[in-house]
């Protein structure tokens, strides 16, 4: 399918095209009106319109019933949100990362498919973070590098400090309490201290 999307940040959607699954428009286009300031923060109401909106769809794509959406660039930026955004902002507990596996899944095969450069790149991001948000250095050495070749200082700074975290680790000690994992003495200093808890 040939993609005729106009990516805007300004106007704030997608323009639509008669063969784009309307679901994605709708992800895509609340997506891009959050902007920025919502994005990446916790913010009650936002959070609580995010989950009302999207939660059925989110289980459809955990159930793999959207996996085609992945061969557009719209559609795969919609299958981040939804399979690692969502979570995050919608759950406060383990189910944060259930959908991690399948994120990575979709966000290695669009970075394969170029579909990350071919959104602006304030929306780029997206298609790392999954990488990011790995407890394998292998991904966090991954996302470090297309950081690195494409986006700003911030960016590059937050997946420093996540791949530094695993290599020392090779895990997220922050995780430990939601995932029931006991937290050894020098990942508890490293919290104590103000270790990224993010």
């Amino acid at each position: 399918m040939t993609e005729k999307i106009q990516h805007s940040l300004e106007a704030g959607t997608a323009r639509h095209v008669p063969d784009l699954d309307p679901r994605i428009v709708a992800v895509n286009t609340f997506w891009r009106r959050a902007g920025i300031d919502r994005w990446l923060t916790k913010e009650p109401l936002f959070d609580a319109d995010f989950h009302v909106r999207f939660e059925a769809l989110h289980f459809t794509a955990a159930a793999r019933q959207l996996d085609h959406w992945a061969d557009t660039t719209e559609g795969a930026l919609a299958l981040m949100v939804l399979l690692d955004q969502f979570p995050r902002n919608s759950h406060r507990t383990a189910h944060m990362f259930a959908t991690d596996p399948l994120a990575r899944h979709f966000a290695r095969m669009a970075i394969d498919r170029g579909h990350d450069a071919r959104v602006g790149q304030d929306l780029r991001v997206f298609f790392y973070l999954p990488l990011v948000h790995s407890e394998d250095l292998r991904d966090q050495v991954r996302a470090l590098r297309y950081c690195e070749a494409s986006l700003g200082a911030g960016a590059i700074l937050y997946a420093r400090i996540h791949h530094d975290i695993i290599a020392r680790f090779g895990r997220f000690p922050n995780r430990n309490p939601m995932l029931g994992r006991d937290t050894t003495p020098e990942e508890r200093a490293f919290l104590d201290r103000g270790g990224f808890a993010g």
